[in-house]
């Protein structure tokens, strides 16, 4: 029931303030924020992202795989691009990120942009971007996403174990990440996907073939006949090293398609976490429709929406953070 006492102009000024307050300080980022101020930004990324892929399709799945390291670890700030300071390792220098490739492109990219519009685009935002660009010249969808990102000016490697779920986390453990950071089941299968371009060095799986059980022997839930070849590939005794790389996806590794889900269903995916989405109902359920499907339809559309989710994570906007000059580096 609603009451008949009117509300006094000081209590509608007060709740009018609070409103205002919190309307401007929520964090949010918007399709088009770069509409008015540099227009043509989406337009020069992309330009700039099919040189940059015609010149070497293997860095679509790089580029891809650093937003995600970007937005996991301290949110969508652009973290992962600040170089290490002398009391400081920051998180590109990492083991987990040690083989990333891509900051000279997005330094590229960044450069091509301030030419056009001087201090407006954020390292942030030319990430996304180069990560949605990296997929469709892939071959994949092209997603409308959201910006007006703003970088951070902290980055610290110790943040990347709690924060980073590992190649050899179990269906339990990669849950618990994604719910960490606001993202569904729905989500964790759908962007383990992006597996289906890109390349992986030995010591991210080797585990799977000589210590599995911590006995010597080889992850049973494997495919015998690639485990061989992942073996011919990869020694007992090189697991560190980073010369060698082995394609994720064994068919397609520069092409966006549902190759990833065939070979997950096959006992052919390369991380425990890729075998794992075959240890919980619904993500299982989504593997083994995707691959049996005649169309990417479906795949292409989830995969943009999870991106989007992806992209708001710990976002920094309005007078939070800065735009920086230069991605390597705070202001």
């Amino acid at each position: 029931m609603r009451s008949s006492m009117p509300l006094s102009k000081s209590l509608l000024l007060l709740l009018l303030l609070g409103f205002l307050c919190s309307s401007s300080t929520e964090a949010h980022v918007e399709f088009g924020f770069y509409n008015d101020t540099c227009p043509h930004a989406e337009a020069i990324v992309l330009h700039e992202m099919t040189r940059i892929i015609a010149e070497d399709p293997t860095l679509a799945g790089s580029l891809l795989r650093m937003q995600f390291q970007d937005c996991f670890v301290r949110g969508c700030d652009a973290s992962i691009l600040l170089d290490s300071l002398n009391n400081n390792m920051a998180e590109k220098d990492a083991v987990p990120n040690k083989s990333l490739r891509g900051f000279d492109v997005i330094d590229r990219v960044k450069a091509k942009l301030e030419e056009a519009c001087p201090g407006i685009v954020s390292c942030a935002d030319i990430i996304a971007m180069a990560a949605r660009d990296s997929v469709y010249l892939a071959n994949g969808p092209y997603y409308p996403i959201q910006t007006g990102r703003r970088d951070g000016n902290k980055s610290e490697a110790s943040d990347l174990l709690a924060n980073l779920p590992p190649p050899t986390a179990n269906i339990t453990e990669l849950k618990a990440f994604f719910l960490q950071k606001n993202l569904t089941v729905k989500d964790l299968v759908v962007l383990s996907g992006a597996h289906t371009i890109g390349f992986s060095h030995c010591s991210s799986f080797s585990q799977r073939l000589y210590n599995f059980s911590g006995k010597g022997d080889t992850d049973p839930s494997l495919d015998m006949d690639y485990a061989e070849k992942l073996k011919r590939k990869c020694k007992p005794y090189d697991h560190d090293d980073m010369r060698t790389l082995v394609k994720m996806d064994l068919k397609s590794p520069i092409r966006f398609d549902l190759g990833y889900y065939k070979l997950v269903s096959e006992g052919k995916g390369l991380f425990t976490s890729d075998e794992a989405l075959l240890h919980d109902p619904e993500t299982r359920a989504y593997v083994e429709r995707q691959a049996m499907a005649s169309s990417a339809e479906e795949f292409f559309k989830d995969f943009g929406s999870s991106m989007v989710s992806m992209g708001k994570i710990g976002a920094l906007t309005h007078q939070k953070g800065e735009i920086r000059k230069k991605c390597a580096y705070v202001n």
